[in-house]
């Protein structure tokens, strides 16, 4: 796994507890800068991309709030760090943000207890459904991806060993990175790594400075092995002349590395792509082959999120016949990784 090495290190005080100075003197050779807000950054040189490598924030989360969920998770917790050292041509997280570096929230402590107080007020036992039939499932990393925030501090760890020790909580994260250090946390099956999926040549253009397919495919076992309750998330499904044959390549490299015991519980999650011009302008100048894949307006139409932004997705009534197609061959192949969900 690419690991961050920063030129540049911004910080509020209030993140200056031990895990953030420990952070902080990781890189003494960059600058450090003391600013006042985590979000409002000064001017960073470099442009949206280069930005994500070249700068580390860390602040004090202060809106500590479970949203609910109710797809990959129950609820939604609140983040441990925002932003990624990946730059993936349809990531999400980045889309309007002028620059997104990194920000890594030291008040990991807080966090949990808000987690914590949030599920105790939750109806108990809980009712069976698609997340867990156990637990309530929070997804801990929703903003970022939590095999790189490992890799910057224990608040991994220490997050790991939480939702190990709760008696009502469940942890699960998505990810396109192998952090080895992980496989020591022990989670004893209270947290799921869902590793995110896309056909190899699909995934080379659009997974920027990610772990590639065949590292993510390896390590299925060894995180099964290692106590992960371990998922895959095909995702985004991205179409094109021959995805579906690409799929089915994809699903028979699957069939091969996954053990027969994992193959009785391995469910997956499956997002067709969304889009958005943002994105599209900001990728014409860094990655233009990936947009000549994803943006194709043809056969995309305009959606508003849920959260307000206006995106593009594919056609409803294409997608729907898409959707079909995917989950033919997800029985075909595969019939052993049940459909979670699939949008």
């Amino acid at each position: 796994m690419q690991k961050l090495n920063p030129s540049t290190v911004l910080y509020t005080p209030d993140a200056l507890n031990e895990r953030g100075a420990k952070a902080l003197l990781a890189y003494p050779e960059a600058v450090h800068q003391e600013i006042k807000q985590h979000n409002r950054l000064p001017e960073v040189e470099g442009n949206h991309y280069q930005v994500k490598s070249n700068v580390l924030v860390l602040g004090r989360l202060k809106t500590l709030v479970c949203r609910e969920s109710g797809r990959s998770s129950d609820f939604i917790s609140p983040s441990l760090a925002n932003g990624c050292l990946g730059a993936c041509a349809y990531c999400y997280v980045d889309r309007n943000k002028p620059v997104n570096p990194i920000t890594l929230f030291t008040n990991t402590e807080e966090i949990l207890a808000a987690v914590n107080k949030h599920v105790q007020k939750q109806p108990w036992p809980k009712v069976p459904n698609q997340t867990h039939a156990q637990y309530y499932t929070y997804d801990i990393g929703c903003n970022s991806d939590v095999s790189v925030d490992a890799a910057l501090s224990d608040s991994v760890a220490a997050t790991v060993a939480f939702f190990r020790q709760h008696p009502k909580a469940f942890a699960t994260f998505a990810t396109k990175f192998v952090n080895e250090e992980m496989l020591t946390y022990d989670p004893q099956g209270k947290t799921r790594v869902r590793f995110s999926l896309l056909p190899h040549k699909v995934s080379k253009l659009v997974d920027v400075r990610t772990d590639t397919l065949e590292k993510r495919l390896a390590a299925i076992n060894d995180f099964y092995q290692a106590g992960y309750d371990v998922h895959v998330n095909f995702s985004p499904v991205i179409v094109y002349e021959g995805w579906l044959d690409d799929y089915r390549e994809l699903f028979e490299q699957l069939n091969q590395v996954v053990p027969p015991a994992l193959k009785k519980q391995m469910n997956c999650e499956v997002i067709f792509l969304t889009h958005n011009q943002w994105q599209h302008e900001a990728n014409l100048a860094i990655n233009p082959k990936a947009e000549e894949l994803i943006w194709t307006p043809a056969i995309q139409e305009t959606k508003q999120s849920q959260f307000g932004g206006i995106n593009v997705r594919y056609r409803y009534q294409l997608k729907a016949r898409w959707i079909s197609e995917f989950k033919q061959l997800q029985q075909e192949v595969i019939p052993w990784c049940d459909i979670r969900y699939i949008f």
